[in-house]
């Protein structure tokens, strides 16, 4: 379900969503399309969903992409899972407040490219967390070019 989960919101929907909004109004700037739907779908939907999941679940962040066997850290995820779900919401609105959505790319890429790193760091990764790492660093990269391309454009 995990990967599912992160296939979805972090490449297939944002893509889906960029390409069909752009066969309906191809004025429109890809880059810019990007920027919206990528951070709507893996910023706002993906950390909503995976705060939501913290928060709820802490054990299985804590568990399964820490290696934590304690539950010494729950408090700690759940705090966590505030602040994904905190961002995913400013996520979520960027779709009817554009102005959001620079402000978002810029936070939200800085959190998964430093998440991404450290996961490249990780020896021995399981499967999800190898999915955390290249979905991390994917969305990083998106997020820096739509950042990048809006910087150059002003």
């Amino acid at each position: 379900m995990y990967i599912a989960i992160v296939a979805l919101t972090m490449f297939l929907l944002p893509s889906a969503s960029v390409l069909i909004e752009h066969a309906q109004q191809p004025a429109t700037s890809i880059v810019f399309l990007m920027g919206r739907w990528f951070v709507f779908w893996g910023v706002g939907v993906r950390l909503g969903l995976a705060g939501l999941r913290q928060f709820l679940q802490p054990a299985f962040t804590a568990r399964e992409i820490f290696h934590m066997t304690s539950d010494e850290a729950l408090p700690l995820v759940r705090e966590l899972g505030v602040a994904n779900l905190a961002t995913g919401l400013v996520g979520v609105l960027s779709l009817t407040l554009p102005g959001f959505i620079l402000p978002v790319s810029i936070s939200a890429g800085v959190f998964y490219g430093v998440a991404g790193v450290r996961h490249v760091a990780e020896r021995g990764r399981s499967l999800n967390e190898t999915v955390a790492m290249v979905s991390d660093l994917f969305l990083a990269a998106v997020l820096a070019v739509s950042v990048a391309a809006t910087f150059l454009s002003h």
